[in-house]
Order: C-alpha cells, then structure tokens, then sequence
C-alpha cells in the first residue's frame, strides 16, 4: 500500500482505509460512517485532516493510481535491465503490453478514467494526480529514449510523444470493455506489436 512520506498516521490510516475499500467498491459508493467504522476513527479527525469527505476519496484514488505507477515503472525498469539486445528488449515491451493490456485489468482502466474525469473538475485533485502521471510519462519516455540511445529505439519519434501513445491506446482500450461486443484479445496485441515493431521499434533500424 502506498505510503506519503510526512503524513501524519491518522491521515494515512484514513487513506489507507478507503485504499482497501475500493478494491470491491466504486468511489461513490463509499461513504464515511464505513469508512470511519473500518479505520477506527473519529468522524472529527476525519474532517480534521481532510476539507471534506471528497478530498479523503480524492487522496485514496490518488495514491491508488501512485500504486499503478510504481507497478508500471518496476516492470518497465526489469524490461530495460534484462535486455541485452533489441530483440530480448522488445520482446519485454511484448510481455508488459500483455499485463497491462490484459481484459482482466478492465477495472483498473475504468478507475483511472474516473480518477482523471474526477481531476479534470478539481484543481486540488488534478495537481495531485497530474505530478503522479507526470511521473508515469517520464518513465516511459526514459525507457524509449534510452532505447534509441542503444540503437534499438526509432529515432524519427520524440520519446514523450510515444510515452503519451502508449498511455492513450492503453486507456483508449476501455472504449472496447463498455462495448456488449468485444474484439478478439489477440487481434488486440497484434496491432499493437506491429505498432512496437514498425514504429517504435522500426527494423529498418
């Protein structure tokens, strides 16, 4: 569970609470008597650390989606140590697309478009949430540059224009989890590798 270093114990007991919480619940349908009954704190401690019960949600989606980002950059950091060679580091780049693309992961998707709806309404939630998908960005801008830096990357592209299409298409997959039809997983992991291959990665390298 991600801990912010220099909160004090009970704002993060608080945090950590709704964390847990949202793992079988949606955000609005927490509420903070259940909230306050799992954490074994008082309602006045609660609105002592927090404006609001929403600033308490907003902090909890947060440190959520820091989770992901850490989980993402670990796998991303594993990829690029491994690797010895452009082949080995591509077909990493194959291994994490089938993580993080998986169906299965459909409600992390769907919590990270409604962290991102929620932020787009809220400056106090979208410069929290924005510093954690900057670093998110740069992870994987790093990873592509360094990529062209070994010789294996394309260096036609910016590497924060491909860290940005990478993001998209993987949220973008969510247009396909709310249809009632679903296209086939792999004719999914197809478009993306040749993406990967003919554009990332280019043979022509």
């Amino acid at each position: 569970m991600s801990t912010v270093k220099g909160l004090h114990p009970t704002k993060q007991a608080l945090i950590d609470t709704v964390v847990k919480m949202m793992d079988s619940q949606n955000p609005s349908e927490i509420n903070s008597d259940d909230v306050l009954e799992r954490s074994g704190v008082s309602k006045g401690s609660l609105y002592h650390h927090f404006e609001d019960f929403s600033e308490l949600i907003e902090y909890a989606l947060v440190a959520r989606f820091a989770s992901f980002v850490d989980q993402s950059i670990y796998m991303l950091s594993q990829v690029s140590i491994h690797s010895k060679n452009k082949s080995e580091f591509v077909a990493g780049i194959r291994e994490v697309t089938r993580v993080t693309q998986a169906p299965a992961r459909s409600n992390l998707r769907e919590e990270r478009v409604t962290a991102i709806s929620k932020a787009m309404l809220n400056p106090r939630m979208k410069e929290k949430l924005g510093q954690e998908q900057e670093r998110l960005t740069q992870a994987l801008a790093d990873l592509f540059r360094e990529s062209i830096e070994r010789g294996w990357g394309n260096p036609a592209f910016d590497p924060r224009a491909i860290a940005v299409l990478v993001q998209a298409y993987t949220i973008g997959q969510i247009v396909d989890d709310f249809s009632p039809a679903h296209m086939k997983e792999e004719d999914w992991y197809t478009l993306i590798d040749a993406i990967a291959s003919h554009i990332f990665f280019s043979e022509g390298n």
